[in-house]
């Protein structure tokens, strides 16, 4: 009885998991048994392994094959381990030498080609954790799976030449280099300030929303944009990841993981601009929210990582959605549970959402153009509920552009101009936070602005009065807080004082005063 073993990943969310593929070859009638919780498209391994390493020259042993994935109590889904499993099959044949602590992750088609697999960057990266560095992957895989610092990457075009490497006899092999292109397409991400990008410029008037828009940027906070239809809430919205700055090395890893997981295309460099996820109103929760059968996936406020989730007619979406929401706007992370298994995945985004101020829209202003009873509009906004809108910093009213503001050219700073003064910002607050651990005001706790960063008493007289007649919550006055201290390093001052904190006040109040 022979024994062959090899390592591959199973992925539960963005957690990857070393698991160890033994094979075992017994001496009974030829069989095939595959154990260690594989689901469907696993168990489907058995046909796809056979008929590959017979079309590569390097048959499998005609007596019962037993392989083994551990730990056994963890699920293992898909077809990465295809790989693993044959080269721990081979090898317990002695038909290639021992593995080693060589990882293997690709997909096997029949003819023996190697495929892509989704996930690849959070597999190898996990892998690279606990201390692996080798692997062997599929060649449309290897220059994202290269991505990862620490690890040492060889890309592959078909089982035959990864036998060939690990001792296969050469003449017995079929050489031949498939001519099909597995390749995905290429990962594309909106956002970022670059040519062909939407631009503040575009944007006439709006001064307030403008202001805005810039102090989200800076401070990383939450946006509600309330007006008639065609003010520019959603033109405003379009421009604020190019206002952003780029990822930083960690950030890029993190977002880039995701998208890999994702699976839809090939990534071939790191993401480095915000991501921006617009979701339909009509979108279901586990779309936005992440799920569906299995090990849930990622949705959009996943997809969203260190970017921007806009959601456009806010009030459309149905309201378990936007509660759905809550969560990772408090913590920066969604845990689901499924019957399959519990998935973790961040989603520390930066949340912007534009509604119009009734069902018609015409109840900006005066509302005489209005048609909707005011049981209509209550109904309408009370979509938003109470604890969601609480947690959004800045809540600002967009108006109807007059002619004189739509014809001029003033003030119409473009996303260039204006992303230098976020950059700077975001520079003064990484030098004031970074011995907490933290790069954003939207990210202070509210026991270091109650504490560290505590303002004096005569500066924050007007939000303490908010506070005692129940005008604000006890976490709507720290987001007033931390709005203020965005204010302050706008302005490159030290700390806020009082015309910071009462137009921090009103931004998150639906007005802004000078």
């Amino acid at each position: 009885m022979s024994m062959g073993r090899a390592f591959s990943v199973a992925l539960v969310g963005l957690e990857g998991h070393i698991v160890e593929v033994e094979a075992d070859i017994g001496q009974t009638l030829p069989n095939f048994v595959l154990l260690g919780l594989p689901d469907a498209s696993l168990n489907e391994a058995k046909e796809r392994i056979r008929a590959a390493a017979h079309n590569s020259g390097i048959p499998l042993s005609r007596r019962k094959i037993t392989v083994n994935l551990v730990p056994a109590s963890l699920p293992k889904r898909g077809s990465a381990f295809d790989l693993s499993i044959v080269m721990a099959a081979l090898s317990a044949a002695g038909d290639v030498r021992g593995t080693g602590r060589t990882v293997f992750i690709a997909e096997l088609g029949l003819d023996g080609r190697l495929r892509p697999v989704r996930g690849i960057l959070p597999a190898v990266i996990a892998a690279v954790r606990a201390g692996f560095s080798d692997f062997a992957v599929a060649a449309a895989n290897q220059g994202e799976a290269a991505l990862v610092p620490g690890a040492n990457v060889t890309g592959y075009q078909s089982l035959a030449r990864v036998a060939l490497d690990f001792g296969a006899r050469a003449q017995e092999l079929v050489l031949e280099r498939p001519a099909e292109d597995d390749a995905l397409p290429p990962v594309a991400v909106a956002g970022g300030a670059v040519p062909g990008e939407p631009d503040l410029a575009d944007v006439a008037g709006q001064a307030e929303a403008r202001i805005a828009l810039e102090v989200a940027a800076a401070g990383g906070h939450h946006l509600l944009l309330v007006g008639p239809p065609g003010a520019g809430k959603t033109m405003l919205a379009e421009r604020l990841p190019g206002l952003l700055p780029d990822l930083d090395d960690a950030e890029a890893m993190e977002v880039t993981a995701i998208h890999s997981l994702d699976g839809h295309g090939q990534v071939s460099a790191l993401i480095r601009r915000p991501p921006y996820e617009r979701p339909h109103h009509t979108a279901s929760t586990v779309a936005i929210i992440g799920g569906g059968s299995g090990i849930p996936h990622p949705g959009s406020a996943s997809r969203a990582h260190h970017g921007v989730l806009f959601l456009d007619e806010a009030p459309e979406y149905e309201r378990r959605v936007l509660d759905a929401l809550r969560q990772p706007l408090e913590s920066g992370e969604l845990i689901l549970h499924r019957s399959a298994g519990t998935a973790s995945y961040p989603a520390r985004f930066q949340l912007v959402m534009a509604a119009n101020p009734c069902p018609c829209g015409k109840a900006a202003g005066k509302g005489q153009d209005c048609t909707c009873t005011a049981m209509a509009r209550r109904r309408y906004f009370g979509r938003l509920s109470g604890p969601l809108l609480d947690r959004v910093d800045i809540q600002l009213q967009v108006n109807r552009l007059s002619l004189a503001e739509l014809s001029s050219t003033e003030n119409r700073e473009s996303s260039t101009v204006v992303a230098a003064r976020v950059s700077l910002a975001r520079r003064r607050q990484r030098q004031r936070l970074a011995a907490h651990g933290l790069v954003r005001n939207a990210d202070v706790t509210g026991r270091l602005l109650r504490g560290v960063f505590r303002l004096p008493p005569r500066t924050t007289t007007v939000l303490d009065r908010a506070l005692e007649t129940g005008a604000l919550t006890a976490r709507g006055y720290d987001r007033v807080l931390r709005l203020a201290w965005t204010l302050a390093d706008l302005a490159e001052i030290d700390e806020p004082g009082s015309h910071e904190v009462g137009l921090a006040l009103t931004m998150r109040q639906r007005g802004m005063s000078a």
